[in-house]
This record gives C-alpha cells, structure tokens and sequence, in this order.
C-alpha cells in the first residue's frame, strides 16, 4: 500500500509541470483573442482586515478566548488567483491589562505539529481556473472534493477544524481537451500537504471520443483508488480520544466507474452513472442518474448495492471526524451488514445560480443492523439578491433513526456564515456545530462561533 502512496503523489509533480506545459496553449490562446478583443489578462488586487474573538479549547478542556486581527491579501491575473490569510490572536493579560500576549500556537510549531502543518496554511489557497476547466489546480483550503461520480471521494472538506487548525490540500483536475486530445483526462487531490495521509487519483477515457457516434462519443470510464495512510491522524491529536492509536492502520479505497451524458440541453439534461469499489476487500456498487431541468430544478436518483462492513462515499464532507470509526468498519472490529439502498436528491436554482438549494436523502431498504439514514443539505444565497445580504450554510445529519432525530445535534455537522455588507465593510457571524464522537463528558459537540468585519482596503 505504501507503493501505491508513490503512485499518488505524481499529481504533485504534474501540478508543477502542467502549469509551465500549458502556458504556450494559454499563451497562444490569449494572444488570439488578445488580436480580436485587444484585452490582456487583467491583475486583480484586494486587501482584507479581519477584527473580531475567537475562542480555542486547550487539551484539558477549558476553553481560551483571544482577539483576532487578520490581514488577508488577494491576488488576481486572470485564470491565476492566490489568497494569504495572516491572521494574529492576541490578548492583554496582567492586573492593569497592559501587558501584551500573541498566541504562540499559531506561529511555533508545537509537539504535534510540524513546521509545514503551521505554516503552509498560511497560504489561504492558490488556484488556477475553476473545477470542469481543462486545467483547475487549488491548494490550499478545499471543501469541496470531489472525484468521478462521487462513490468513493465526495465533498471531502479538509476545514472541518477551522479556526483551531487550517489543512493546506492540493486539488488538480487535467483534462486532454487542454492539448486537443480528448480521449484521456486525470482528477486527483491530496487533502494535507504537510502529512500525506488522504490522498487519491482518478484516471478516465474517452474511448469513442472521435466518433460522430451520438451520445455514446461522451462516454466516460474510469478507475479511482484513494488512501488514507493514517486513519488515526486527528485521533492522536484529540484529548478527548480515549482508545488506542494504530499508527499502522491504512485504508484504500478503489474502482471502476463509467459516466454517460444522454441529454444535454437548455431544457432538460440527464446523465447516467455507475460504480463498482472496493474498501480493504469490501465491496459495493451502484447505478444511477441524474440532471437539470429548465436549468431551475436539479434532480438524482441512486440505487446502492452495499456488502458487509462496506460504506459509500467512504470520503465524504464529514470524514475527518470520523476517521476512526470508519476504519473500524470496513475493519470488521465494528461490522455492518449488506444490503440494497437508495439515494434521492432534489434542489433548485434560481436566479442565475445566486440562490441555490440542494438536498439528498440516502438509506436502505428494509432495515438492516447497524445502518441508519443520512440527510445532507446545502444553501446559498449570493450578494445582491437581497440588499446588504448574502449567507451560505450546509447541515449533514447520520444515524437518522426516526423523524425526531432531525432536531438532535448528535451525529451532526452543521455550518453556517451570515454576511452584512454595507459600502467596502463586510460583518460576518460564523457559526460550525460538530459532534465529536471521540468526547466522553456531559457535552459530545465541539461548537465554534466568531464574529469578524472585513474591511476591503483596494
């Protein structure tokens, strides 16, 4: 397994190579269109300053609350975005409050975090293009990784510890279309440059790709594998962990997939799918479909042919609180049963996507031992819908066991962030809920909130 880490960690060498390889098809499209629109890649400059509290639980559990100030600068030149997020705790201490205290934790590394870990976040991300571009490279902070149909790696979010602690991850997507050869492409992402642990590829063809075959021209068939090298990561670092470390312990995850577009219209898209995996000699599959309607309504349906001790989209936006548990099942040391389960999923969007709305509904048919239904949901409002305001919030709930579990934080990871914007000064009130499963006391939800105001200085 340690070889098949080899394998990849290729995608960072070909984010340093792609880049450099592209820019003469970049550059030679840009001067095309530079002959026909006379305008050159604009730059883009913005300067952020954050105030505001925060508040950090120590290992013995009392809770510690500072000041914050963040300079977070932006830089823009066309495709090519980077984001610094240099933010400074501090606090006044001493009997007449004069004295003054920087937090040390955010800028010495500690005994279980390295110099990388503390340091390459401070890169806020680095990105080049959008996901479905030819070419999308992000480091940085990703919440959204997401690769092939979604089985084995969907929305994994490497933020769930933020602000105590910010993972710097690498997502790249390379389609051939970028060098006119569309029968091939790659995804791949690495979720913590300063550890390796979660890291994965998927490679895929397009067999029919220079046919003038109709639909079949866009089928799609890949292979994915993703690794985790070390489940118990976090675990060892979270003082609420009570059990024993594996630092042995490794899961790969990996199969065969295949993507058909049947219809691709303004009025109606539809697109069918399927997967077959495998998770440490455990085994599951599933077929299903998916689209637009009117480009208002989106729609998906699946249906999930599970085995024993087997979990689908085993790297899904609530992974790294559930590192541990996870690995025990597909371990056989905490077993599930089999069986056939179903996935539904509806949303809209609506006005030119500034308001946007998804929602899916997953479980099983009949009820077998040990697995329960799980409800993920996600909401957006951008700037300019309604005046002064925009917000974004997501809310996962597991282990749905009757309609009353809906109200229950247990099992839950809920975020939301609330915008007032009023002339260059933006008002932010944060709020993350997660449930740690690691927690032994009277509370088992680890709750996070701050209130910032940024301040656009360019």
């Amino acid at each position: 397994m340690r070889r098949f880490a080899v394998l990849v960690l290729i995608p960072v060498f070909i984010c340093t190579v792609i880049p450099a390889f592209a820019q003469d098809s970049t550059q030679s499209d840009s001067s095309t269109q530079s002959e026909t629109t006379n305008e050159p890649p604009s730059f883009g400059f913005a300067m952020g300053l954050g105030l505001g509290v925060q508040s950090f639980e120590n290992p013995d559990g009392t809770v510690e609350t500072w000041q914050m100030l963040g300079l977070k600068p932006d830089f823009s030149f066309g495709k090519l975005g980077v984001g610094l997020d240099l933010t400074v705790n501090y606090r006044f201490t001493g009997g007449d409050g004069n004295d003054f205290e920087v937090r040390k934790d955010d800028w010495v590394p500690t005994g279980d975090t390295n110099f990388f870990e503390l340091y390459l976040p401070k890169i806020q991300y680095i990105r080049w293009g959008m996901k479905g571009d030819p070419l999308f490279v992000k480091l940085g902070s990703i919440e959204d990784a997401t690769l092939g149909n979604g089985f084995i790696m969907g929305n994994y979010a490497n933020t769930l510890f933020l602000p105590d602690r910010r993972i710097f991850g690498l997502a790249l997507d390379v389609d051939g279309k970028l060098f006119d050869f569309p029968y091939i492409g790659m995804e791949s992402f690495i979720a913590n440059l300063a550890a390796y642990d979660v890291m994965g590829s998927r490679l895929y063809v397009r067999p029919l790709a220079g046919t003038e075959i109709p639909v079949l021209k866009e089928l799609q068939l890949g292979g994915t594998a993703v690794t985790d090298l070390n489940p118990y990561y976090y675990a060892d670092k979270d003082p609420a962990f009570t059990g024993t470390v594996d630092n042995s312990a490794e899961v790969l995850v990996w199969g065969a997939d295949f993507r058909l577009p049947i219809i691709a219209r303004k009025a109606l898209s539809l697109a069918t799918f399927g997967d077959v995996v495998s998770e440490n000699q455990n085994y599951g599959g599933m077929v299903g479909f998916g689209g637009r309607i009117i480009k208002i309504l989106t729609y998906g349906a699946q249906i999930r042919f599970i085995g024993d001790n087997f979990i689908p989209v085993y790297f899904d936006s609530t992974y790294d609180v559930r590192r541990v548990e996870r690995y025990q099942t597909i371990n056989g040391d905490n077993p599930t049963e089999g069986y056939i389960g179903w996935l539904a999923s509806a949303g809209f969007a609506l006005f030119d996507d500034a308001l946007v709305f998804n929602t899916s509904l997953e479980g099983p048919f009949g009820n077998p031992a040990g697995v329960e239904p799980t409800l993920r949901s996600s909401l957006l409002l951008a700037q300019g819908l309604v005046p002064h305001i925009s917000l974004q919030g997501n809310y996962v709930k597991q282990d749905i066991g009757s309609f009353s579990d809906l109200g229950s934080a247990r099992d839950a990871v809920i975020g939301a962030q609330i915008n007032y914007q009023t002339g260059p000064a933006v008002i932010s009130l944060i709020y993350d809920l997660k449930y740690d499963p690691y927690a032994t006391g009277s509370s088992p939800w680890v709750v996070t909130s701050r209130l910032e105001s940024t301040i656009s200085l360019y």
